[in-house]
């Protein structure tokens, strides 16, 4: 019975030693949870036997449980590295279309020759479909989808309104004959000019540009004729009816000498508040008139017209509205909702898991949210290798959700967890299980030391 006894301490020790140098040999893997073994005695007894002269049978393994504890993070310069810190597992698929979910702490992701987020064994990083405010349309693990980051280009959009804000000087002087011999080409024809790029449906960008004409203040104090052009081609202001302006509240407005060009006129009280316009916002507000094939020429939209918005509040003073002081001409805010084409610059992934993509435009959008499982019993979880496990009875069901809502984690992009090893740790496991080994085997020959002796009596 001592023989047993001694060799199954020395299994046990061996086991000890296998853990130990199992948790040794990956102390570099990212993602990898070390190990430990977990003994119990053997006692066998009988219902005839005494209890209190019984020795034990010795001991058993068992289990190799895995210690999910937090690995230290380490920082990269890889978008698509990413690290849990917290609960959770990411899931990944072996193949499109595959319900052969597995569930890992590595984090080393890359992009495939299909532009697919995959890990280094090819398996696809899944994720929630997401809406265009980039909130989660669904966090069912049966909705969630391989991640794919998209290779067309972002779309243009064409330039529907300018806002404007700024300052006109007050008391500048009077052009003699403004605004009838106003000439876009010639600046001793209007005091001020100012211009913004504007994009046509095609993403293609054009300059628009605003000049500012002071009218007679000896019969209309504190009042600007503001006219238009595109490249530096007129555009005539119209109203609401597609009319070139004209004869609007005794102001001459528009056609104008030599330009031909319709324009629009802001009024201003003597505080210097903004405090009318025409064409007035009843009759559509200040726009131009379809810019034409002649200007986009490039087969855009020829009925593309482009409002200026000068956020006009005739009721009281606002910030965001003209102002006409007495300071320098001065533009505060010139801003225009057109996009150029944008071409994919790089990808952005939140402590949330929302993925989104940027463009050279300056826009981005939401792609997907990276989709964080965890488990009622992590430790009950099957490993299959490549630092994945797959879950199993003792684990429970696979429970999907958003990365920093209840018990999940959070996401760090640009980051790896590294191994949660500690190896001064296992190295003084290692001594520890050696010495348990030597032990178990000197046993085993004071045992066969005594069988000797009993052999070789006369």
């Amino acid at each position: 019975m001592s023989f047993n006894i001694a060799l199954s301490g020395l299994n046990a020790a061996q086991k000890d030693l296998d853990v130990s140098s199992n948790n040794i040999a990956n102390v570099n893997t990212v993602g990898f949870k070390e190990s430990r073994a977990e003994f119990v005695d053997v006692y066998a007894s009988s219902l005839l036997s005494s209890g209190k002269t019984k020795v034990g049978d010795g001991v058993l393994t068992a289990d190799v449980a895995q210690q999910f504890s937090q690995g230290s993070i380490q920082f990269t310069q890889n978008s698509l590295d990413l690290a849990i810190t917290g609960n959770g597992f990411f899931a990944v698929v072996p193949e499109l279309g595959s319900l052969e979910t597995t569930y890992t702490r590595a984090g080393q992701f890359k992009l495939n020759d299909s532009n697919f987020v995959v890990n280094s064994n090819g398996e696809h990083l899944l994720g929630f479909p997401v809406n265009a405010d980039g909130t989660s349309a669904s966090v069912s693990l049966s909705t969630t989808e391989p991640i794919r980051i998209p290779t067309a280009s972002g779309a243009p959009q064409k330039t529907a309104e300018v806002d404007i804000r700024m300052n006109l000087p007050a008391g500048d002087s009077y052009l003699t004959s403004a605004p009838t011999n106003f000439d876009p080409s010639d600046p001793l024809t209007f005091n001020y000019s100012t211009s913004v790029n504007i994009f046509d449906s095609l993403g293609d960008s054009h300059i628009m540009t605003y000049y500012f004409v002071k009218d007679d203040p000896a019969t209309n104090p504190n009042e600007w004729f503001v006219f238009t052009s595109v490249d530096g081609t007129p555009v005539d202001i119209v109203d609401n009816t597609n009319t070139p302006t004209g004869i609007l509240g005794g102001d001459v407005i528009g056609p104008l000498s030599p330009a031909g060009v319709s324009g629009a006129k802001l009024r201003f009280n003597s505080s210097g508040d903004f405090v009318s316009q025409v064409p007035t916002p009843a009759n559509g507000g200040i726009k131009t008139a379809a810019l034409g094939a002649g200007i986009l020429a490039n087969g855009a939209d020829p009925t593309q017209d482009v409002k200026i918005d000068f956020n006009l509040d005739p009721l009281q003073p606002n910030p965001n509205e003209p102002t006409q002081f007495a300071s320098n001409f001065e533009v505060t805010a010139l801003e225009q909702d057109g996009l150029a084409v944008g071409r994919l610059t790089g990808i952005d992934i939140g402590i949330d898991g929302l993925l989104r993509a940027t463009y050279s435009n300056g826009t981005s959008s939401p792609l997907s949210r990276i989709a964080l499982v965890n488990f009622a019993n992590e430790q009950g979880l099957k490993q299959i290798g490549n630092t994945s496990w797959k879950s199993s009875i003792n684990s429970g069901e696979a429970l999907a959700g958003e990365a920093g809502s209840g018990t999940f984690g959070s996401i760090n992009s640009s980051a790896l967890e590294q191994s949660n090893v500690n190896l001064t740790t296992e190295l003084i496991d290692l001594i520890s299980a050696q010495r348990n080994f030597q032990a178990n085997s000197r046993a085993l020959e004071v045992n066969n030391t005594l069988n000797q002796t009993i052999l070789q009596i006369r």
